[in-house]
């Protein structure tokens, strides 16, 4: 109980060290963070929130909430205010679910990687550093990637490998939607024959009757003789007395 109460108390005096604190923050500061956030790395939600790259989830709530309450439209004049506020819930949003998180520090430790291979390189040709980070066993190389030399290549080196997944998500996403634009276009084009087979089908069955009548009357009378016209006689192929049978004529 006692320790709920110490929370409660600890809520409370960060609420008033807030409020005090944004009491003295001036119209320019609010209009610069506004700035400061629609000139980020759209693809690092850590620059958007000011972060280390180690931030825990804890420290991006906590940084949300400060920075949102500098820029909150209703506090805040700058014009694109709104658009900073959103911006920043994105970020957040982003840091706070687990896949997406994920994501960006595994590229932020690819980009660590090769910055300490780069760095690998270097200590080779240089053999003092090498001789101090051989005595330091790896302390002097420690202090190195917390100074600010550091932190400014791995910032770069984060946009870079993030701006070429991107590209190659893009690229990925592109040949997909080619890909489902070939398929929908095949698949019309076999709706549209089968139409068309289905249609001649169609026109076929509606005319089966006058192609059935015309055929019963040919099979009745044969060819009929249009009124003027001398039609040959039959040829008798057999006498009813025997007399004579009269066989058609053969032609060469």
């Amino acid at each position: 109980m006692g320790e709920a109460n110490n929370n409660n108390n600890n809520n409370i005096d960060d609420d008033l060290l807030l409020k005090k604190f944004y009491a003295e923050v001036s119209e320019v500061e609010r209009d610069n963070e506004v700035v400061r956030i629609l000139s980020c790395f759209k693809l690092n939600a850590f620059e958007y929130l000011n972060l280390p790259f180690d931030s825990s989830p804890e420290d991006v709530k906590r940084q949300y909430r400060k920075l949102s309450l500098l820029v909150h439209p209703d506090k805040c004049k700058h014009p694109q205010a709104k658009e900073a506020f959103s911006a920043l819930a994105k970020a957040q949003q982003l840091l706070l679910d687990p896949q997406e998180r994920e994501y960006l520090v595994n590229q932020i430790n690819a980009a660590r990687e090769e910055l300490r291979a780069k760095r690998k390189k270097q200590l080779k040709k240089d053999t003092a550093s090498k001789l101090k980070s051989l005595v330091d066993e790896g302390k002097y190389e420690q202090e190195y990637e917390k100074s600010d030399e550091f932190q400014a290549q791995l910032k770069l080196k984060v946009r870079e490998i993030l701006t070429d997944q991107e590209w190659r998500r893009r690229k990925m996403q592109m040949r997909i939607s080619e890909e489902e634009g070939r398929l929908k276009k095949d698949e019309e084009e076999s709706k549209e024959t089968w139409k068309r087979k289905r249609e001649h089908e169609e026109q076929w069955e509606g005319t089966r009757e006058n192609r059935v009548s015309s055929w019963r009357d040919f099979m009745k009378g044969g060819k009929k003789v249009k009124k003027g016209e001398l039609r040959p006689p039959k040829l008798k192929t057999e006498d009813p007395n025997k007399s004579y049978v009269q066989r058609p004529v053969k032609r060469g």
